[in-house]
Formats: C-alpha cells, structure tokens, sequence
C-alpha cells in the first residue's frame, strides 16, 4: 500500500478548481458512471469512470492528498461533465471511448488511428470470392480477422488461394471474363469465371476454406486425403496430384506461424514493457489456431505510471472499435481485471459474439511462453524505439546548429508542390520532429488559383498564406496552434524569395526559412541550401545531417506525388460521367459501386446499364450513347 504524500496547502489556481468540483458535487449522484474535467477552453482534461459519481469524485476536494499530477489537473477544471451509466462496466467502456476519441492530457491514451484489415468471404455471389478488407462492412459475407497488418492479410489470402482454389477478382472482372486468368494457370484458382468447376464443387471449397479459417486444419487436411485416395483408386490421378499439391500447400501454411500453440484457438496476446518511463505493448492476433501478426503501440502517457495501469488502459481502449476474442491473455494482472473483463464480455455482445471474455495472465506451460514472447517483442521494440529517438535527437541538435537555431527544432515543416503542365497542382506540407514523421499533422493543399499553370512561385505563396493564415486566426481566436521552428522549402532562391514575402507580408517574423534546391543534374547529394542574408551552401556528401534533411525533402516529394495522383485520378473518374447529361452524384456514385470504375461502366453493354441499381432506362441509353457515339440508340438523346 503506497503512502499518501504529506498535506500541503493548495494553491490559488487549485482553490478554484476545487470550487468548481464541490459545485458539481451538489447535484453529482450516487450511481455508476463517467466524469469528465474540462479547461478554459472546454478541452477534456481527464476523463474517469466510477461505480459511484459523488463518492469518487469527492475526493479530487482533498487536493493536499492528491500527487503533483492531479493536482495540476484540479488547478486547471473549470468545468465538469457527467454521463450516468447502469452499471461500471458500462461506465468502463464509455470511458475508454471518450479517452480514445478526445484524448485528455491527464489520461494514458492509445494512439491508434489505423484501421485494422480482415478477411472476407462474399456470400451475395454464386462464387464466393476471398478478399481484403477494410472499413465498415456493408457487403454480405463471413469476415475473419483481425490481422495485424495488409501483409499479414494478404499472406494469408495468398495460402487460401493455393489451398482452396478460391477466387480474388472483383465481381466486374468475373463477369468479363471469357477465358482463365493466370491464376488459374498457377494454380491458385479453380476458374469458376468460365466454368471449370460446377457451383457445387466450388462450394465445396468454400465450406472447407471456412472450416480452415475456424479453426478446423486437421478435418480439412483429413478429407482432403480422403478424396486424394478416392481419385487414386479411381486412376485419376491428374486429380489426385492437384490435391496432393493442395495437401502440401495446407501443410506449409500451418508451419509457418510465429506462435501456434496448440492450446490456442482465438485469442489475442498483450504485453507491456516498461523503459525509462515509456512502454510498449505488444499485440499478438490469433484466430483459428493462427497467428494473424503483430503490432507494436506507444500508449501516451506520464512517466509514473506503472506497467499495470497502462496495460489496463490500453486493453480497454484497444477493444472499443473492434471484437475482443474469447481469450486475453497479458503479461500483468490489471487493476480491475474482473470488471476488464466483465466490459468486454458486453464489447463482445454489442458485435454479436456473444461468449464470455476471460482475462487471464498465465503462469507456466504453453500459455505462458507465447506471453513470454509477446514480452521480449515488445521489449525490443521498445528498445529499437529509444535507439531511434536518442539519433533522431542527435540529428535534430545537428540541424540546430548547422542553421543557427538557439534549440532542436521540435517540429520541421517541409512544403512542396506537384502537377503535370499546371494541371490537377496541389501542395503539401509534412511535418517531422523528435519521434520522427508526424504524419497526422500533414496536409494537403489543393490550388485554388487564379495562378498561371506551371507558376510555382504562386503556388508556394498560395500554401503558406492559407497555412499562415489560418494559423494566425487560429491564434487570434485562442485556439491552440503549432508554429514551426524550422522551415524547409524544395526550391532555390526564389522559392526562398516568395516564401519569405508570404511570411513577411503576414507579420511571422520568428520563423527560419531554408530552401533546398537540387544540385547539378538533380544529383542527390550535392544539393544547395539557401537562407535569408546567407550565401549559399553544400554539405560534405556523407553527412549525416545531409542524408537527414535530404530524407525530409525526399519524404515531402513523395507526398505531393501521390497527392496529386490520386487528385489526377479522381479527376478523370469524374470528368468523364460528369459529361453525360442527368448523371448526378447519386447516379454516377451508383455505376461506379456496380461497375466498379469508369471503365467498367464504359465496357457495360446497354443491357447491363439498364439493370444498374438507381438507373433508368432512359439515363443507360445517355451513358451508353456517351461512351458508343456511332451506335444507334433509340430514346438517348
């Protein structure tokens, strides 16, 4: 039992808050629930669950009993809110939801903002197809999953394809087709697309892919040499050799996993390592006696909190957007590990599982040696991690001095532009600092113009007014902003020139401007930097800042590449269907979902535009008289 800090007499600021906490109490109630404390900005700062509201949150009143932590937190409330629950583990689930969704300062939060891929089997199609999948799940099918990451999926979509012989290709191509496809030649499909095998036989591979996925290996390896002994006796052998092929494949597949215990059929294993005041916690998926892969995460949060807090607050906040399976096994005992539990028994029924989540933190045998290696996993990733910050520190102090700034740049803008002749320009800023790439701070800037196509002078003015800007509204209106410490524009002089006079014209005048223009024939390496009141200037060709900064730079052009191709590509999705007359965003929206692209639609015959959902027989006879100009259609004027 940890001893309570000595008494010490509030602060004002503290004083305050806890006036706004004993105004709350007046009308707080007794019952199961989430509470929220909110700032001067009506930002949450923390956000807690309790069996009883009044009896918890009383004791935030007692500030001389509270750590430096929580006294902080209390000075800074200016506001509560409470949602009452009908029970705790009720209050345990919303809490994690909010911690995820609005990440108060004062909370241990998960950062995970990826969406997590599964695999599906499609059942609205005589011929099941097997395929990746993401995002809400509108389409009628089996989902299986989730893995760890798009590699991890389509390894296994691949395993499935050689075992089972299941389709991939989208139901458009499927139609289209008039003979096999590669696959088919690799044998990695059966070609129901042109009738190699009857829906009978290829719903028989279903059903064993979908034994396979449940778990089931050893009666789908068992039948499977059933009818290779079955075709040998029958002296068909080109068939008994396919399905031999078939038996190997099954059994690689089922010799390749990282972690298959036996014991192990769904589960999810989780486990924390602790450095330095930072953790890891490392999440091994396993479905169907599979592993499905692993991520590492970096939950945010102060230094002094322990292994179990952060691991229990990462478990409930990893399962509000996705099924817990019916076994979590960890690495530490949770400070509520029956209510945990209990939670995501409930998380588990809201997805139509409906089985009883147990949490359990093995002690010896085969359960715990795959926790063991979910731990050395995170542990050394954790170091990886550390390793990677100490350089990248090292990097930053480098810049600093190398640019005259007075301290390490916590964050570096890089900005550049991208369009062919002009046309579909966009610019971008990404943003880097201490822990790397921030990638959810980079944005896209589409060009509004008037500019004169191929003026990259404007462009660069155009992005970093509306970048500026908007900073300087943002600012004015209190809102919370990021200013950069540095900078880096891909460009020579007078990129330089015009960023400065966009900077200038909007009063920022405590912001290092440096171009980086490529050198003698583009050649990496032997680039220029330019700054204001400086000549230019190169680094020696293996300098460790040089290949640092050149990797910013090579980072932000690759970003407005591909900004600017899916920009292109939307375009010509668009243009052409915007060109027929009485084609809307519905309809066009429903040719694309049926059709699969602009090309599918072009391909349609006037029969199958017809029968489009959402389409008219007047408005198929437009799209088909659009995309065939010297064919006869009647009423398609």
């Amino acid at each position: 039992m940890t001893e309570s800090p000595p008494h010490q007499p509030p602060a004002a600021p503290a004083i305050k808050g806890v006036a706004v906490i004993e105004t709350a109490l007046e009308t707080m109630p007794l019952s199961p629930g989430v509470y929220r404390m909110l700032d001067a900005k009506g930002d949450a700062l923390y956000v807690g669950k309790a069996r009883s509201l009044k009896k918890r949150v009383v004791s935030y009143t007692q500030i001389g009993r509270l750590p430096e932590r929580l006294r902080r937190m209390v000075s800074e409330t200016v506001a509560m809110e409470i949602v009452t629950t009908h029970t705790e583990a009720e209050a345990l689930l919303l809490e994690a939801n909010l911690i995820k969704r609005l990440k108060p300062r004062f909370n241990i939060v998960l950062r995970d903002d990826k969406s997590y891929p599964w695999l599906m089997l499609t059942e609205d199609h005589p011929f099941p197809q097997i395929a990746k999948h993401r995002g809400a799940r509108v389409r009628k099918g089996s989902y299986y999953g989730p893995f760890a990451s798009a590699w991890a999926v389509n390894q296994t979509v691949t395993a499935m394809q050689r075992v089972f012989l299941l389709r991939s290709c989208a139901d458009t191509v499927f139609a289209n087709r008039s003979r096999p496809c590669l696959l088919h030649q690799i044998r990695r499909c059966s070609a129901p697309c042109v009738g190699r095998i009857s829906p009978e036989d290829y719903a028989g591979l279903v059903g064993q892919a979908k034994a396979f996925l449940a778990g089931k290996a050893g009666s789908v390896q068992k039948d499977l040499a059933g009818e290779m002994e079955q075709a040998a006796e029958a002296l068909e052998f080109e068939r008994a050799a396919a399905i031999r092929d078939r038996i190997r494949a099954l059994t690689h597949v089922q010799g390749t996993d990282i972690i298959n215990p036996a014991s192990l059929t769904d589960a999810d294993v989780i486990a924390a390592w602790q450095i330095a005041g930072q953790s890891c916690v490392q999440v091994f998926f396993i479905r169907g006696g599979r592993n499905n892969g692993n991520r590492a995460y970096y939950p945010s949060h102060l230094r002094a909190e322990e292994a179990p807090e952060v691991l229990a607050a990462f478990v409930a906040q990893f399962y509000d957007d996705k099924p817990p399976p019916p076994l979590v096994l960890l690495n530490h005992e949770l400070p509520e590990q029956d209510l945990v539990a209990e939670a995501l028994s409930l998380k588990a029924n809201t997805f139509g599982a409906g089985k009883r989540v147990e949490i359990v933190v093995p002690r010896r045998g085969e359960k715990h040696a795959v926790v063991a290696h979910a731990e050395l996993n995170a542990r050394e990733a954790l170091e990886r991690k550390l390793a990677e910050t100490a350089g990248q520190a090292k990097l930053l102090e480098a810049t600093a001095a190398l640019f005259g700034l007075p301290a390490p740049p916590e964050r570096i803008e890089v900005y550049d532009n991208s369009h062919i002749m002009g046309a579909n320009a966009y610019g971008v800023m990404i943003v880097a600092g201490p822990e790397g790439f921030r990638k959810q701070a980079y944005r896209k800037f589409a060009i509004r113009g008037p500019i004169t196509p191929g003026d990259d002078f404007a462009m660069m003015r155009e992005v970093l007014t509306r970048r500026f800007g908007r900073a300087l509204k943002e600012e004015a209106a209190g809102e919370a902003t990021e200013w950069p410490d540095l900078v880096l524009i891909d460009g020579g002089l007078g990129q330089l020139s015009a960023a400065a006079a966009v900077l200038e014209e909007l009063g920022v005048d405590d912001v290092l401007l440096v171009g980086i223009a490529k050198g003698p024939d583009r050649d990496a390496g032997r680039e220029w930097f330019h700054m204001a009141g400086k000549e230019p200037f190169q680094l020696p060709p293996r300098d460790p800042v040089l290949y640092f900064l050149q990797r910013l730079r090579d980072e932000a052009h690759r970003f407005a590449i591909t900004t600017h191709r899916a920009g292109r590509s939307k375009t010509l999705v668009t243009s052409e269907l915007d060109e027929i007359a009485g084609i809307g965003p519905g309809r066009k929206r429903a040719l694309l979902n049926h059709f699969g692209s602009v090309r599918g639609v072009r391909q349609a015959g006037l029969h199958d535009l017809e029968a489009a959902p959402g389409v008219s027989r007047e408005i198929a006879r437009r799209v088909y008289a659009h995309f065939h100009p010297g064919a006869h259609v009647q009423g398609a004027g």
